[in-house]
């Protein structure tokens, strides 16, 4: 009996060995393993962007550390390489692609630049796949025109061609639910004057022809606004039943905002286009946000799967409180899982084989449905181009209720109902 406990324990005590050795062995081929590095073009300073590049960068860690903390990509760690980015000029968006190019990272990742052509020049010869939410057609024309030349560059949206096109659908919808019945039909836009805004203002144009809304009056500003007050004045005296302020810099449209609600035009629907996704924009307007519109063709949902992520970022960077960035946090994250789930079957140093797998691709993710099977290489619209919003992104219209933003729009994912603004009759 004592020799057979003898020859257990040793044979235990080899065991215990083993698997010492063995989880050793894996620890170490864990911490020796290349990592699949993603490189990040993230603003940092500036005018404009800075938010909406910071939020990005918050997703994309999200995503990585839960990769990583399941095992990595095929016992490859995630690692997010980040390189600062003059988004503004062309010169410094192409200095910024041309370092990560030199660094040889695996993917690019970026939340947009504002001059496309830049990046995707510096990086036409580097087939590493180049993952971007520019929101513009015309990042989308250069991949369906030259495809031996950009088929590695991917947009994880849809063009803001869309922001125009379903504008004009959303107002007739809200009208025909009877949450909102306009003192007029008429539109008033107030446009800013670079290619982004200027695409949206005439796809608006060009769908209010088409819809049982007219054009009233467009009103050009010029970033930065100095001051509202005669933008405010030529609101009050065209009399629009809706204003459309298509500019995209939350602490501007917070600032009018403020100026707004302390002498509004009674009864319009005003719709600030994209900007009060941007954290800053609750933080600056604080009670006069009550009432705005907003919309996004590039958000995180609220459904099941978008309230899990809501709730992960919060408690990653905001558990003592602060307001959710509500675009590029799914962007970030959505990106990088795209990337991780790919290269489960591509290796990540045979570009042509990673960029054919994210042709094949379909993805849902926080944000929507992702595919990249068609000739532009993006996510179609739900619904103008898709009816069945499993197969594509939705256009999110969101309103700012009692200080949090609600989605109002499709009604699929709707959080609330539309509520007359504190400035409409009641």
């Amino acid at each position: 009996m004592k020799n057979q406990r003898q020859a257990l324990n040793r044979r235990s005590l080899g065991l215990s060995f083993i698997a010492a050795a063995a989880l050793a062995c894996a620890s170490g081929a864990w911490a020796q393993a290349k990592p699949i590095v993603i490189g990040l073009p993230i603003a940092q300073s500036g005018p404009a962007g800075v938010a909406d590049h910071a939020d990005y960068l918050n997703g994309a860690k999200l995503a990585a550390k839960e990769i990583n903390a399941a095992g990595g990509v095929n016992g490859r760690k995630i690692e997010l390489k980040v390189f600062d980015i003059d988004i503004m000029t062309p010169e410094g968006t192409q200095a910024t692609f041309r370092k990560m190019v030199d660094a040889k990272v695996h993917a690019i990742a970026s939340p947009f630049v504002l001059i496309p052509t830049p990046a995707m020049e510096a990086v036409a010869r580097y087939k590493a796949p180049y993952l971007h939410g520019n929101t513009q057609q015309a990042s989308l024309d250069l991949v369906k025109a030259n495809p031996s030349k950009y088929g590695h560059i991917f947009q994880i949206d849809p063009p803001e061609t869309f922001y125009g096109a379903g504008f004009p659908a959303f107002l007739e919808q809200l009208q025909a639910s009877g949450a909102w019945k306009p003192t007029n039909n008429k539109v008033h836009i107030i446009r800013e004057q670079i290619a982004y805004t200027q695409t949206i203002s005439k796809a608006t144009e060009a769908a209010l022809k088409s819809s049982k809304f007219e054009l009233a009056k467009v009103t050009d500003i010029q970033f930065p606004v100095q001051d509202w007050g005669p933008v405010l004045q030529d609101i009050r005296k065209t009399g629009a039943g809706v204003v459309m302020v298509n500019h995209w810099v939350a602490a501007e449209l917070a600032a009018f905002a403020k100026q707004f609600a302390a002498n509004p035009l009674p009864g319009a629907l005003v719709y600030l286009q994209y900007g009060p996704s941007q954290p800053e924009f609750l933080n600056l307007a604080g009670k006069a946000a009550e009432g705005f519109v907003w919309g996004t063709v590039y958000g995180a949902y609220a459904d099941k799967q978008g309230q899990a992520f809501r709730d992960a970022y919060r408690k990653e960077y905001l558990a003592s409180g602060g307001v959710m960035g509500l675009v590029y946090t799914g962007g970030g994250y959505d990106t990088v899982k795209i990337l991780a789930q790919n290269w489960k079957t591509a290796d990540p140093e045979k570009f042509d084989e990673v960029n054919a797998g994210l042709r094949k691709l379909s993805y849902r993710g926080v944000n929507g449905f992702y595919s990249f099977n068609n000739p532009q290489q993006a996510p179609k619209h739900y619904p103008l181009e898709v009816k069945n919003i499993e197969q594509g992104m939705a256009h999110l219209f969101v309103q700012v209720q009692n200080g949090q933003h609600q989605i109002i729009s499709p009604s699929v994912l709707k959080e609330a109902t539309f509520k007359p603004a504190p400035w409409m009759a009641k």
